[in-house]
């Protein structure tokens, strides 16, 4: 599953100017995107359309792993790897290609709920072997981290500690119900990340359905009270910001200014970051927020989405 931002929200960092025009000609931010897909604008876009972020990815279907690099072309780099925990694996083939899983659609709670079941529904089962993060050599520095891997995102984060520990910020797909038998919460990925010096941000988006047999306004993708899923924004403890590199506290400004409008925390970033190296960036950012003012973003995201393509 995905979860959507509202159109207030993408016209927001659209009309956003990027803090990287305040950091060195070279600065470019490392993603790495476990569970890419072509068929939605990730939140990352706006630094890869400047030239200022380069991504590897992973898509373990090949005729979409070689459409993302057909698509994105060097410096970017997709590859088809299963993610995981560095050994064997069962992966469940469903029939939309998104929500295939390394853990078994758990269809007596999908079909409680309005189009979930329809679009979760198992075709087969694979023998595959798992790569980690850490084992794979094209993977240097890291900044941002994002994964949307149905289930999977707590066995990929708890066996690559070393790239984790890398990355500034992490956006992850979480569950709030078991929309996969015996797949981590929420609360099992926010205490890993807890662990490991992150602290929870804020929901990029959320996801949702409404208990069948109710439909809201004849749209069966529309939620009402219960949320099943969102996008989980963490970011490294701003308490102990003293313990990041400058290039890290300057990737964690940017990404925190251009992809989730997060115009304090990029600020005290920056304050941090003075505070090692000497500059005034701090002021010089409030300055142009004052002088060029940016459309704001409050709060979590639309609980909405269209319905997938099948």
């Amino acid at each position: 599953m995905t979860s959507r931002t509202t159109a207030q929200g993408a016209e927001a960092l659209a009309a956003l100017w990027s803090l990287a025009d305040l950091m060195p000609q070279d600065f470019l931010l490392n993603v790495i995107d476990v569970g890419a897909a072509l068929g939605e604008e990730a939140s990352y876009q706006p630094l890869v359309n400047t030239g200022r972020a380069r991504v590897v990815g992973f898509e373990p279907d090949f005729e979409q792993c070689d459409a993302l690099n057909a698509h994105h072309g060097p410096p970017h780099r997709f590859f088809p790897y299963f993610i995981g925990d560095g050994g064997p694996a069962t992966f469940h083939e469903t029939n939309w290609v998104y929500t295939g899983s390394l853990f078994e659609p758990n269809l007596p709670l999908l079909e409680c709920f309005n189009h979930l079941a329809e679009v979760t529904r198992p075709v087969a089962t694979h023998e595959i072997h798992t790569t980690r993060l850490d084992d794979i050599d094209e993977i240097g520095d890291v900044d941002f981290i994002k994964l949307d891997i149905q289930g999977a995102e707590k066995t990929v984060l708890d066996s690559s500690p070393r790239t984790l520990d890398r990355a500034v910020m992490v956006q992850a797909e979480v569950e709030f119900v078991e929309l996969y038998k015996g797949q981590p919460l929420f609360a099992d990925v926010d205490a890993l990340l807890r662990a490991r010096g992150f602290q929870f941000h804020t929901f990029v988006g959320f996801g949702g359905r409404a208990f069948r047999p109710l439909v809201v306004g004849g749209d069966p993708n529309v939620p009402m009270q219960q949320l099943l899923w969102a996008d989980a924004l963490y970011v490294r403890d701003w308490l102990h910001l003293e313990a990041l590199s400058p290039s890290k506290l300057r990737a964690y400004a940017v990404l925190a200014h251009d992809l989730f409008s997060a115009f304090d925390l990029a600020h005290r970033v920056l304050t941090a970051l003075d505070a090692q190296t000497g500059t005034a960036l701090a002021a010089a950012y409030r300055e142009r927020l004052s002088r060029e003012p940016v459309p704001m973003r409050l709060g979590p995201a639309s609980r909405g989405e269209p319905p997938p393509e099948r």
